[in-house]
């Protein structure tokens, strides 16, 4: 073989070589490509699956929140800052329904009487509310209160004029139909009734004087809206046994008055029943107070809205 023909078989098998080689690296270099790119992808994918669930965390506690009972029934009188206490009044009542714990917590029956008080609303109007959690101070005194007529009343028992001209034409009306209707207690003072109460207290107990009096700034005789009444023949005790009893509970709301504490509504008033016992709270609201049977708690808790 010549040197000539050796050299060239030499170069050939150097071309196959090189060729080889060039054909591992262009192999290795697409390899590697492939393979950063799928790890590319891998990593989006993995970068974007935790950013998935990074927003599921994070709406998470929104999702599994449950709904609020109270505000879902669209009621009116729904407080939302009582929320808590609605909650709270639930677990010791499970028995009631939400719009009854609504209602009794805007009541404050949440609370116990004389403690953790509020200072009375609406002063000197006729929706003014005063009962053992709405307090009056102890300086207060209603403006433009009235003398009954002698014709009406005892001696001395005033009203506010609005109440006292409504009770002169409810007794005359009543008078017209040959029944007495006579005021025998109307506006007391703070330090009247102070003496009232310890009286009743010492006589009964002060826990059997809390059921049928109210303690000072906590009467709502000092309001100058409330009046007790009787026919004059038989004991103001008695008065549930009368026919002027019977007349009041038909006519009584048409001048503005509403019996303030019935049988069937000890709980919201915290007091016994009393036949004797009225309260002007204007003609609209009697109305609506007598023909949907209800406190005036429940009247100032779910209508008047006034917490």
């Amino acid at each position: 073989m010549s040197t000539i023909r050796k050299k060239k078989i030499k170069i050939k098998k150097m071309n196959f070589t090189i060729l080889i080689i060039s054909l591992l690296i262009i192999i290795f270099i697409f390899h590697k490509t492939i393979q950063l790119i799928t790890n590319k992808k891998s990593t989006e994918k993995i970068i974007k699956t935790e950013e998935k669930i990074e927003k599921k965390v994070e709406t998470k506690p929104e999702e599994i929140t449950p709904q609020n009972p109270f505000e879902e029934l669209k009621c009116d009188y729904y407080n939302p800052e009582y929320l808590e206490r609605y909650n709270t009044y639930k677990e010791s009542h499970p028995n009631l329904d939400n719009l009854q714990i609504i209602k009794n917590v805007n009541m404050q029956l949440d609370k116990t009487y004389y403690e953790d008080t509020i200072p009375a609303k609406n002063l000197n109007t006729k929706e003014i509310l005063v009962n053992k959690y709405y307090y009056l101070e102890e300086d207060y005194v209603p403006d433009n209160l009235e003398t009954i007529s002698n014709q009406y009343a005892l001696s001395n028992m005033q009203l506010v004029h609005e109440a006292k001209e409504a009770f002169e034409s409810l007794s005359k009306q009543a008078k017209k139909e040959k029944l007495k209707i006579v005021a025998m207690s109307s506006y007391r003072s703070y330090d009247y009734q102070v003496n009232l109460w310890n009286k009743y207290a010492k006589a009964d107990g002060k826990e059997k004087a809390d059921t049928y009096s109210g303690r000072a700034g906590h009467s709502e005789h000092q309001t100058g809206l409330a009046v007790d009444v009787y026919n004059e023949k038989e004991s103001y005790t008695n008065f549930e046994n009368t026919e002027e009893f019977d007349w009041m509970q038909e006519h009584a709301h048409e001048y503005g008055f509403i019996l303030r504490f019935p049988k069937d509504k000890v709980e919201e008033t915290g007091y016994q029943y009393e036949s004797w016992h009225y309260r002007y709270v204007g003609v609209e609201a009697a109305t609506y107070i007598k023909e949907n049977n209800i406190s005036f708690e429940e009247y100032y808790a779910t209508i008047l809205k006034n917490w």
